[in-house]
């Protein structure tokens, strides 16, 4: 495998607008989300982006960004717009896509998402964590990947629900919006129509399962937190204050 790494970031986010260029511990959000893929060492890491303030927030760092359409109805599909422009001789072949409000995401999260695709039948790997707090079983905020053991830690993905599932005892596991691709998997996914399971729940990963297109998660120890709010990046202060010596 050749891998890249590939961070979507939109400046137009609906309920944070703005919020890749976020302040948090004197950065902003978008060069924290890079630091933690430069310190995975899986590959080159490329910031797709729809906005020159948010590319110049990663070339003043050293980093590499790409300047894409404003108009992708995903970041998926802005992630293979900006490994086209930038590897259009497809060099590599392998694209870990980590979205850009994932400022905590762990470098071992990153390298253990890969692992799937060692094995050739497999198309996307991802990462899940068990669920502990109760509350998140319910919570139609946490996406839950229902998959059958094939290893320790690792599960073939049968699907992607908000609902609290599968029903019975034994544990649920939260998904980790982040995703490992081989290229022509993404090729074929970004040319498919949306799918009505997907446009149902609102899961984009549900498409490539509806087309056939096999998904092995990981089990990782902790979720990163996500940014989708002012609240979420008050916490995400929060953290980076109370680990700033550890960085």
């Amino acid at each position: 495998m050749n891998p890249i790494v590939v961070i979507p970031a939109r400046r137009a986010a609906t309920r944070l607008p703005g919020k890749p260029l976020a302040d948090i511990a004197g950065e902003p959000m978008i060069v924290h989300v890079w630091r933690r893929a430069i310190e995975a060492d899986v590959g080159p890491v490329l910031v797709a982006t729809d906005d020159d303030e948010i590319a110049d927030a990663i070339r003043a760092v050293g980093g590499e960004a790409v300047l894409t359409r404003s108009d992708h109805p995903s970041g998926s599909d802005r992630v293979f717009e900006a490994i086209s422009l930038r590897d259009p001789d497809q060099h590599y072949d392998v694209i870990v896509n980590i979205q850009g409000d994932l400022p905590t995401v762990a470098r071992d999260t990153i390298r253990d998402a890969m692992a799937p695709l060692a094995d050739a039948d497999v198309a996307i790997g991802t990462p899940v964590v068990e669920i502990t707090l109760e509350e998140e079983k319910t919570a139609p905020s946490v996406v839950k990947m229902i998959g059958s053991p094939i290893a320790a830690r690792r599960f073939r993905a049968l699907y992607f629900t908000r609902a609290t599932a599968p029903w019975g005892e034994g544990p649920l596991y939260h998904h980790i919006g982040l995703y490992v691709w081989r290229r022509q998997a993404l090729a074929r996914f970004i040319a498919l129509p949306p799918s009505p399971l997907e446009l149902r729940e609102k899961l984009e990963q549900l498409r490539a399962i509806e087309a056939g297109m096999r998904i092995d998660a990981v089990e990782v120890d902790a979720v990163p937190l996500g940014v989708d709010t002012q609240a979420d990046l008050e916490r995400a202060r929060r953290i980076f204050a109370a680990t700033a010596g550890e960085r």
